[in-house]
């Protein structure tokens, strides 16, 4: 605890960002270690606003991967160092967590988990109520100008609005804030640059954007001279591509993308079957089906609007039959079924919930307690660091176990 006299100036703890992460380190501790002055400090004028508008609305709180070993291959950046600290507080604490509370969750058929209630309400709702509880102060409005710590106090200070603060522990959970990470490399810290992380691909083909709402349950998909592929669900959109497949690869390439200026080009296996398979399913059809008109049933139930698409893509006339289909008509309808390429021109942010892979790199921190290697007394969470995921409710998990350590680890702490 502090040993100064205790004023509006003087916390045990200050957190940067009303976020989800912030939140959550803010309740926990209090829970941990009641008595404790802890201020929430959030630059915007509200707080929690990507739980507000995560899952359209609905908050998409985890997901139901529940082997730790598995959990973190859903995250590009930050895979090793998530092992640990999902064996501490998982998906499976997590629900722990929020049942306690009050707040049910519900799996749906893709492994997302939301509130019972079909509203991130129920979540603000709740955190709101364990915030006034604990008593814990929480100022809008408010603009971090700079963050230090002062060895003759012992204390970090913290310049906000024309006033210092001070704290003994310091807790930053500002996500993509490039001020806060100007502050935080003045202290030492390595930042790797930003980039966008999960996006959708903007299309030059306006015959198939004319396709728009058309999904795929699984494709492969590979951006050409590069190692990168995914394999899933696709959509498409008035612009291009969406769709987890999609947001996958965005992910797991968003650096390189980046470097590419977002032009590129992409193969995709609508089918995602290997060639042979291809065409022995073409030949099937061929040989059940000999005056039918290739044109007017897809195999392997393709939508039918893509079905023609790719037969004017393949050059097959729409009155062609089966038993009509050539060797070389049958090689090509194998390419452009196997490898269709597209030109990629440019990104589009999938939804609201933009997400950056960048922010402090993660050699500087501990990931045992989530402190700084670099300042002493100095805790990280959220998308601050170099950790995002793919879509489905990863990236709010591991800031859920951020800052759950965080709060675990100071509570331990002699303040």
């Amino acid at each position: 605890m502090s040993e100064l006299p205790l004023n509006t100036f003087d916390f045990d703890v200050i957190i940067l960002g009303g976020g989800a992460a912030g939140f959550f380190s803010a309740i926990n501790l209090a829970e941990l270690k009641p008595g404790l002055r802890i201020l929430i400090l959030e630059a915007a004028k509200d707080t929690l606003n990507k739980v507000r508008i995560s899952g359209g609305g609905r908050c998409n709180v985890t997901h139901a991967c529940f082997d730790p070993e598995v959990l973190v291959n859903y995250y590009p950046r930050g895979f090793k160092e998530l092992l640990g600290p999902f064996y501490f507080f998982g998906p499976t604490q997590c629900i722990e967590w929020f049942e306690k509370y009050g707040v049910a969750l519900k799996t749906e058929a893709d492994g997302r988990m939301f509130p019972v209630s079909n509203t991130s309400l129920t979540i603000l709702e709740c955190f709101y109520k364990l915030i006034y509880k604990h008593q814990i102060e929480v100022r809008c409005s408010t603009r971090v100008t700079n963050f230090y710590f002062d060895l003759y106090s012992n204390r970090w200070i913290v310049s906000a609005n024309t006033q210092q603060l001070n704290c003994s522990k310091l807790i930053v959970t500002t996500g993509s804030d490039a001020r806060c990470w100007e502050l935080l490399k003045n202290l030492g810290h390595d930042i790797i640059a930003p980039v966008p992380s999960l996006f959708t691909f903007n299309v030059v083909d306006k015959k198939i954007k004319e396709l728009m709402g058309v999904s795929f349950s699984n494709v492969k998909l590979q951006i050409v001279g590069t190692n990168l592929e995914s394999t899933g669900p696709m959509l498409i959109t008035h612009w291009g591509f969406s769709g987890p497949a999609i947001l996958k690869l965005s992910a797991w390439g968003a650096r390189l993308l980046a470097e590419k200026k977002y032009t590129f080009e992409m193969i995709i296996n609508w089918l995602n079957f290997s060639e042979e398979d291809i065409k022995s399913c073409i030949l099937d059809y061929k040989n059940n089906k000999p005056k039918k008109k290739i044109v007017s049933q897809s195999i392997m139930q393709l939508p039918i609007r893509l079905w023609q698409y790719l037969m004017e893509r393949a050059g097959i006339s729409v009155d062609l039959i089966w038993n009509q289909i050539s060797g070389n008509q049958i090689k090509d309808l194998i390419k452009v079924l196997s490898s269709s390429i597209f030109s990629i021109q440019g990104k589009s942010t999938f939804k609201e919930e933009f997400v950056t892979a960048g922010g402090v790199d993660l050699k500087n921190i501990n990931f045992k307690t989530f402190e700084s290697k670099k300042c002493a007394g100095l805790y990280l969470a959220g998308e601050v660091l170099n950790i995002d995921a793919v879509t489905g409710g990863f990236n709010f998990q591991s800031a859920w176990t951020g800052a759950y350590m965080i709060a675990d680890q100071i509570a331990k702490s002699d303040l």
